[in-house]
């Protein structure tokens, strides 16, 4: 049954790709063309159609509170072919496919360089990864058969007769023969182009279709060979030095006509290595080894570098010809939280990551990498501003003014560009999980783990004590509250029932007291004042002062009736400040039980099923037998201390 199914996808398999095949003259392509005039496409309107067909999700920020927060009225555009393997960087992918849709269109842009810049594994070469992997995966493109250029068959019209061509397929035909296949045309098919044979393939990175690859080159060792070729010196002794025959166009640029050359940590070439890229990008041609014509390039180059590389690079205004011919786009540090933590939990799918994982320990890891990249401002701590930018409603203490997280912005325009790496933290994650005796990891594991690397991280001592600084104080006091909050959950029987009854009777008073009118008691019918003791003991418990109190009334209920008025549903947790209000408000009724339950050493009957009792409900949220009880040991010692 095995073999027939593997035969099965295999016949398939090539019965596909020999209908895809074809073999023809010139004559027949352009049957072809004139059926299809989207054939003979350049390579940038080949990677735009590649990165849009998958499919773009349009997303109106002021249909989804939480991202207009974030993005304020700015359009957010999520492409598809992105969306699996990139989180946090939707701004950034919006300006690289900018670029190619206006190269698509044959603007500046399809003569400058895509330059990626950024702080290390930012996503900078996974990014070059993924456009390669799908000319990859795209359809075979017609070529001139056994042409080192692989170059596109209408090159083969002559100048004087392609307007005539034109008009009658319906395309712009641009470029010109190489020389290798002009001097085939000449002297194997007797100036007769429409016999040229035409032949369909394809790309691939391991055999050099199509896409070139340039790492850096030792500076005392830089051959042009490598981007453009060479003259086989075997046959110079055969051939004049400019016969093209003695031609070996294997060059970077020579492979990567039609698809992607790219340059890996560019700034690292001495510059004058890199002068090749200035005729391949604005007048789309680059050198022939030895002496030559130009030769007509088509393709993408894209390069990408470091900061440090760059600021280098960039302050030497001899440069200013390569400089001119580049689209900068900046690939910084995800910033928002739950982005990141979607990063993590990608790369931990894709490996062989077989532990158990507590709940929150890779919430609290991707805190501590989005805390360090984070730059230090007047208006908030850190923490809050990881909050803000994760989207969550944050209201100052004791003020119902909220904070613009455009402002934060602007005063740290820098932001994402320095900080720890995802690497860093993967590599703290597999430590924990090598460490561990139980095959399973918790918050408390990895923020000990990450104590340890941080201390031997080449990292300047100011650093160094802040990152300690957001492990031991201020992702400590924000996992206690998490911790806090989960245990109450795990006691109290019908959490979300009594934290929605508290919010409906909060909302209820709040509107009764902003519009001065009365409630009516369900139960008696009689009409009451709005209970302000009740509206105080909630508000309370986030720090909102008596003078404040107006202010955040009004602003839950405008809150409410804009939810409402959109189609969205409410609930206790769509407004952040009062969610965090009633889940302080209901850890405070059990504050005292928990602390003694969970302390005690030795329980009695009624305390020994309360505690079992919660620990099964943890079991539900995700923890194993072993992290619940490292993670409730951790609590009696840890919380309740006041």
């Amino acid at each position: 049954m095995l073999d027939s199914d593997i035969s099965n996808i295999i016949l398939k398999d090539r019965e596909k790709r020999k209908d895809g095949h074809f073999e023809g003259t010139l004559l027949e392509y352009m049957s072809l063309v004139k059926e299809n005039p989207d054939i003979p496409i350049l390579a940038h309107q080949r990677i735009y159609g590649l990165i849009t067909s998958p499919g773009v999700e349009i997303i109106k920020t002021d249909e989804n509170p939480r991202l207009r927060r974030i993005y304020g009225n700015d359009t957010i555009k999520k492409y598809r072919f992105f969306e699996e393997d990139f989180f946090g960087i939707d701004k950034t992918i919006m300006k690289i496919v900018r670029y190619f849709h206006s190269a698509s269109m044959a603007g500046e842009e399809s003569r400058q360089v895509l330059y990626l810049v950024g702080p290390v594994g930012s996503g900078k070469s996974s990014l070059m990864e993924a456009l390669k992997k799908a000319l990859e995966m795209s359809p075979p493109v017609y070529a001139l058969k056994d042409c080192p250029m692989r170059e596109e068959p209408l090159h083969l019209i002559p100048k004087h007769l392609r307007k005539d061509f034109e008009n009658i397929l319906g395309v712009k035909i641009e470029g010109d023969l190489c020389p290798v296949c002009r001097y085939r045309l000449k002297n194997e098919y007797n100036g007769e182009y429409e016999r040229f044979p035409v032949e369909t393939v394809g790309f691939s990175i391991r055999s050099r279709k199509g896409i070139g690859v340039v790492p850096p080159v030792d500076p005392n060792n830089q051959d042009t060979s490598v981007l453009i070729g060479s003259v086989d010196i075997s046959k110079i002794d055969l051939y004049p030095e400019d016969d093209p025959r003695v031609l070996s166009l294997n060059g970077a640029f020579n492979v990567g006509n039609r698809g992607i050359v790219e340059f890996i940590e560019v700034f690292k070439n001495e510059t004058e290595y890199l002068h090749t890229m200035i005729t391949a990008t604005q007048e789309k041609s680059i050198p022939s080894p030895g002496k030559g014509a130009m030769i007509y390039f088509d393709g993408i180059i894209l390069a990408h570098s470091n900061e440090a590389e760059w600021n280098k690079f960039k302050s030497d205004h001899t440069n200013e010809a390569i400089l001119d011919r580049i689209v900068r786009v900046e690939v910084p540090y995800c910033l928002e939280l739950s982005e990141e933590i979607k990063i993590y939990k990608k790369i931990l799918n894709r490996s062989r990551f077989k532990a158990h994982i507590a709940p929150h320990t890779i919430e609290l890891a991707s805190m501590f990498a989005i805390l360090t990249r984070l730059a230090p401002s007047n208006k908030v701590d850190c923490m809050t501003k990881l909050k803000i930018y994760n989207g969550e409603e944050i209201v100052e203490k004791g003020m119902a003014r909220k904070i613009d997280v455009f402002e934060l912005r602007e005063e740290a325009q820098r932001e994402g560009m320095t900080g720890i790496s995802t690497r860093f933290i993967m590599k703290a994650l597999d430590t924990t999980l090598s460490e561990s005796e139980q095959n399973c990891i918790n918050p408390i594991s990895v923020m000990e783990t990450l104590v340890r690397s941080v201390k031997e991280l080449s990292l300047g001592e100011e650093d160094k004590e802040r990152y300690l600084r957001f492990i031991q104080d201020s992702m400590r006091k924000e996992y206690n509250k998490i911790l806090e909050k989960e245990v109450t959950k795990a006691f109290i029987h019908g959490y979300m029932e009594q934290a929605e009854s508290l919010f409906n009777n909060y909302l209820d008073h709040a509107e009764a007291f902003v519009n001065k009118t009365k409630i009516k008691d369900v139960n008696t019918g009689e009409e009451l004042e709005p209970d302000e003791k009740f509206l105080r003991s909630i508000e309370e418990q986030i720090g909102i002062t008596d003078s404040a109190a107006k202010g955040f009334r009004a602003d839950v209920t405008a809150y409410m009736f804009f939810v409402l008025r959109n189609g969205g549903k409410l609930d206790f947790s769509s407004y952040e400040p009062l969610k965090e209000a009633i889940e302080k408000k209901l850890t405070a009724s059990v504050r005292e039980l928990s602390r003694i339950i969970t302390q005690a050493k030795v329980r009695n009957k009624e305390q020994s099923e309360k505690y079992n009792s919660m620990v099964e409900e943890m079991k539900r949220y995700g923890y194993c037998d072993h992290c619940c009880n490292v993670i409730l040991k951790y609590a009696a010692n840890n919380l309740w201390r006041d």
